[in-house]
């Protein structure tokens, strides 16, 4: 079955957004005759449906991301006769085609300074501000990257999503304690998200990795750790990167069974007993085997799991497997 023109095809996988893609010229070409660029003829044609409008960014998105360059600018084209050129969201796509076009460095600071000029005229376009957020990364400027998102989070301090990205350029510079801070932000906007409870835990992890088995941060990292993926797994109880997260974290502290299993320092969080910890590794390890074996044999209601973290848990499985480890 074909994607649905509906569903962002961001996160798709590449067949999938091919498939997208192709759909774009069998539409544009249903919806030429009943396009109007007129008041007038506006007024007189069947009423419009904002799934049209859904469709034609959807399938810029995809069309990019297949090097379908025209088909971008035609579906531009409609969102431009329909919304005005100076449309902040219109804006904001004309500059990811011009992104997308661009055949070297100089292109791209050239729309870089396009995206300066938009905001110099207004600070508050949130899109373009986003589209320059995204622009310097890609341009492997990420110190300037996360200091366009703080001024942004400065005026939308409500912003999941610049927090989450906020977070991710952080993780992307090393920066560990920033970016679980970035990603702390996100959970008190969305506090029942399991995924932000995982990518927390996630975060938590390596900053534990990072911090070495001698740091003084790295059992509170791995205590923070198994609270958040066992916060994830108790919000969402089939979720596959929660359980990875966990069966991950209760290893790692498994085999510190040496080191004092408790924290001290006040407000902190009290690790479990051994007994607890590896009960949560059997619950974790039995889970995982069960999501791999069902979406392998894709029976229904197993389908919906990305087949790269199901090889990862698969593979981390067959670690346990291989070393001779029973949890």
């Amino acid at each position: 079955m074909a994607p649905s023109v509906f569903r962002s095809p961001v996160q798709l996988p590449p067949a999938e957004a091919l498939e997208l893609s192709k759909q774009a010229p069998a539409i544009l070409r249903s919806s030429a005759n009943t396009a109007s660029t007129s008041a007038i003829g506006a007024i007189f044609s069947a009423p419009e449906k904002p799934e049209e409008w859904i469709t034609y960014e959807n399938l810029i998105l995809s069309s990019l991301r297949t090097g379908d360059d025209k088909a971008a600018n035609q579906c531009l084209a409609r969102l431009v006769a329909r919304f005005g050129e100076n449309n902040e969201r219109v804006m904001a796509l004309r500059g990811l085609i011009k992104e997308a076009e661009a055949q070297n460095d100089g292109e791209l600071e050239k729309i870089l300074k396009e995206y300066d000029q938009i905001l110099s005229e207004n600070d508050t376009n949130i899109p373009i501000a986003k589209r320059r957020v995204a622009l310097l990364r890609s341009m492997g400027r990420l110190s300037d990257a996360a200091s366009t998102l703080v001024q942004l989070l400065d005026f939308s301090p409500t912003d999941a999503e610049a927090w989450s990205e906020l977070s991710d350029l952080y993780l992307a510079q090393g920066l560990y304690p920033q970016a679980i801070y970035a990603e702390e932000e996100v959970l008190v906007l969305a506090p029942n998200a399991w995924n932000v409870h995982a990518r927390l835990g996630e975060l938590q992890y390596m900053a534990a990795t990072a911090s070495g088995a001698d740091g003084g941060s790295y059992q509170k990292h791995l205590a923070e750790a198994l609270k958040r993926f066992s916060r994830s797994i108790e919000l969402c109880d089939d979720y596959l990167r929660g359980y990875y997260g966990l069966k991950l974290v209760t290893g790692t502290i498994l085999k510190d069974s040496g080191k004092p299993a408790k924290l001290t320092d006040e407000g902190d969080f009290v690790l479990p007993d051994t007994k607890t910890i590896e009960r949560l590794n059997e619950l974790a390890t039995a889970k995982l085997a069960e999501i791999v074996r069902h979406s392998t044999a894709q029976d229904r209601g197993w389908r919906g799991y990305s087949a790269a973290e199901v090889a990862a848990a698969r593979e981390l499985l067959s670690e346990d497997s291989s070393s001779g480890i029973v949890r």
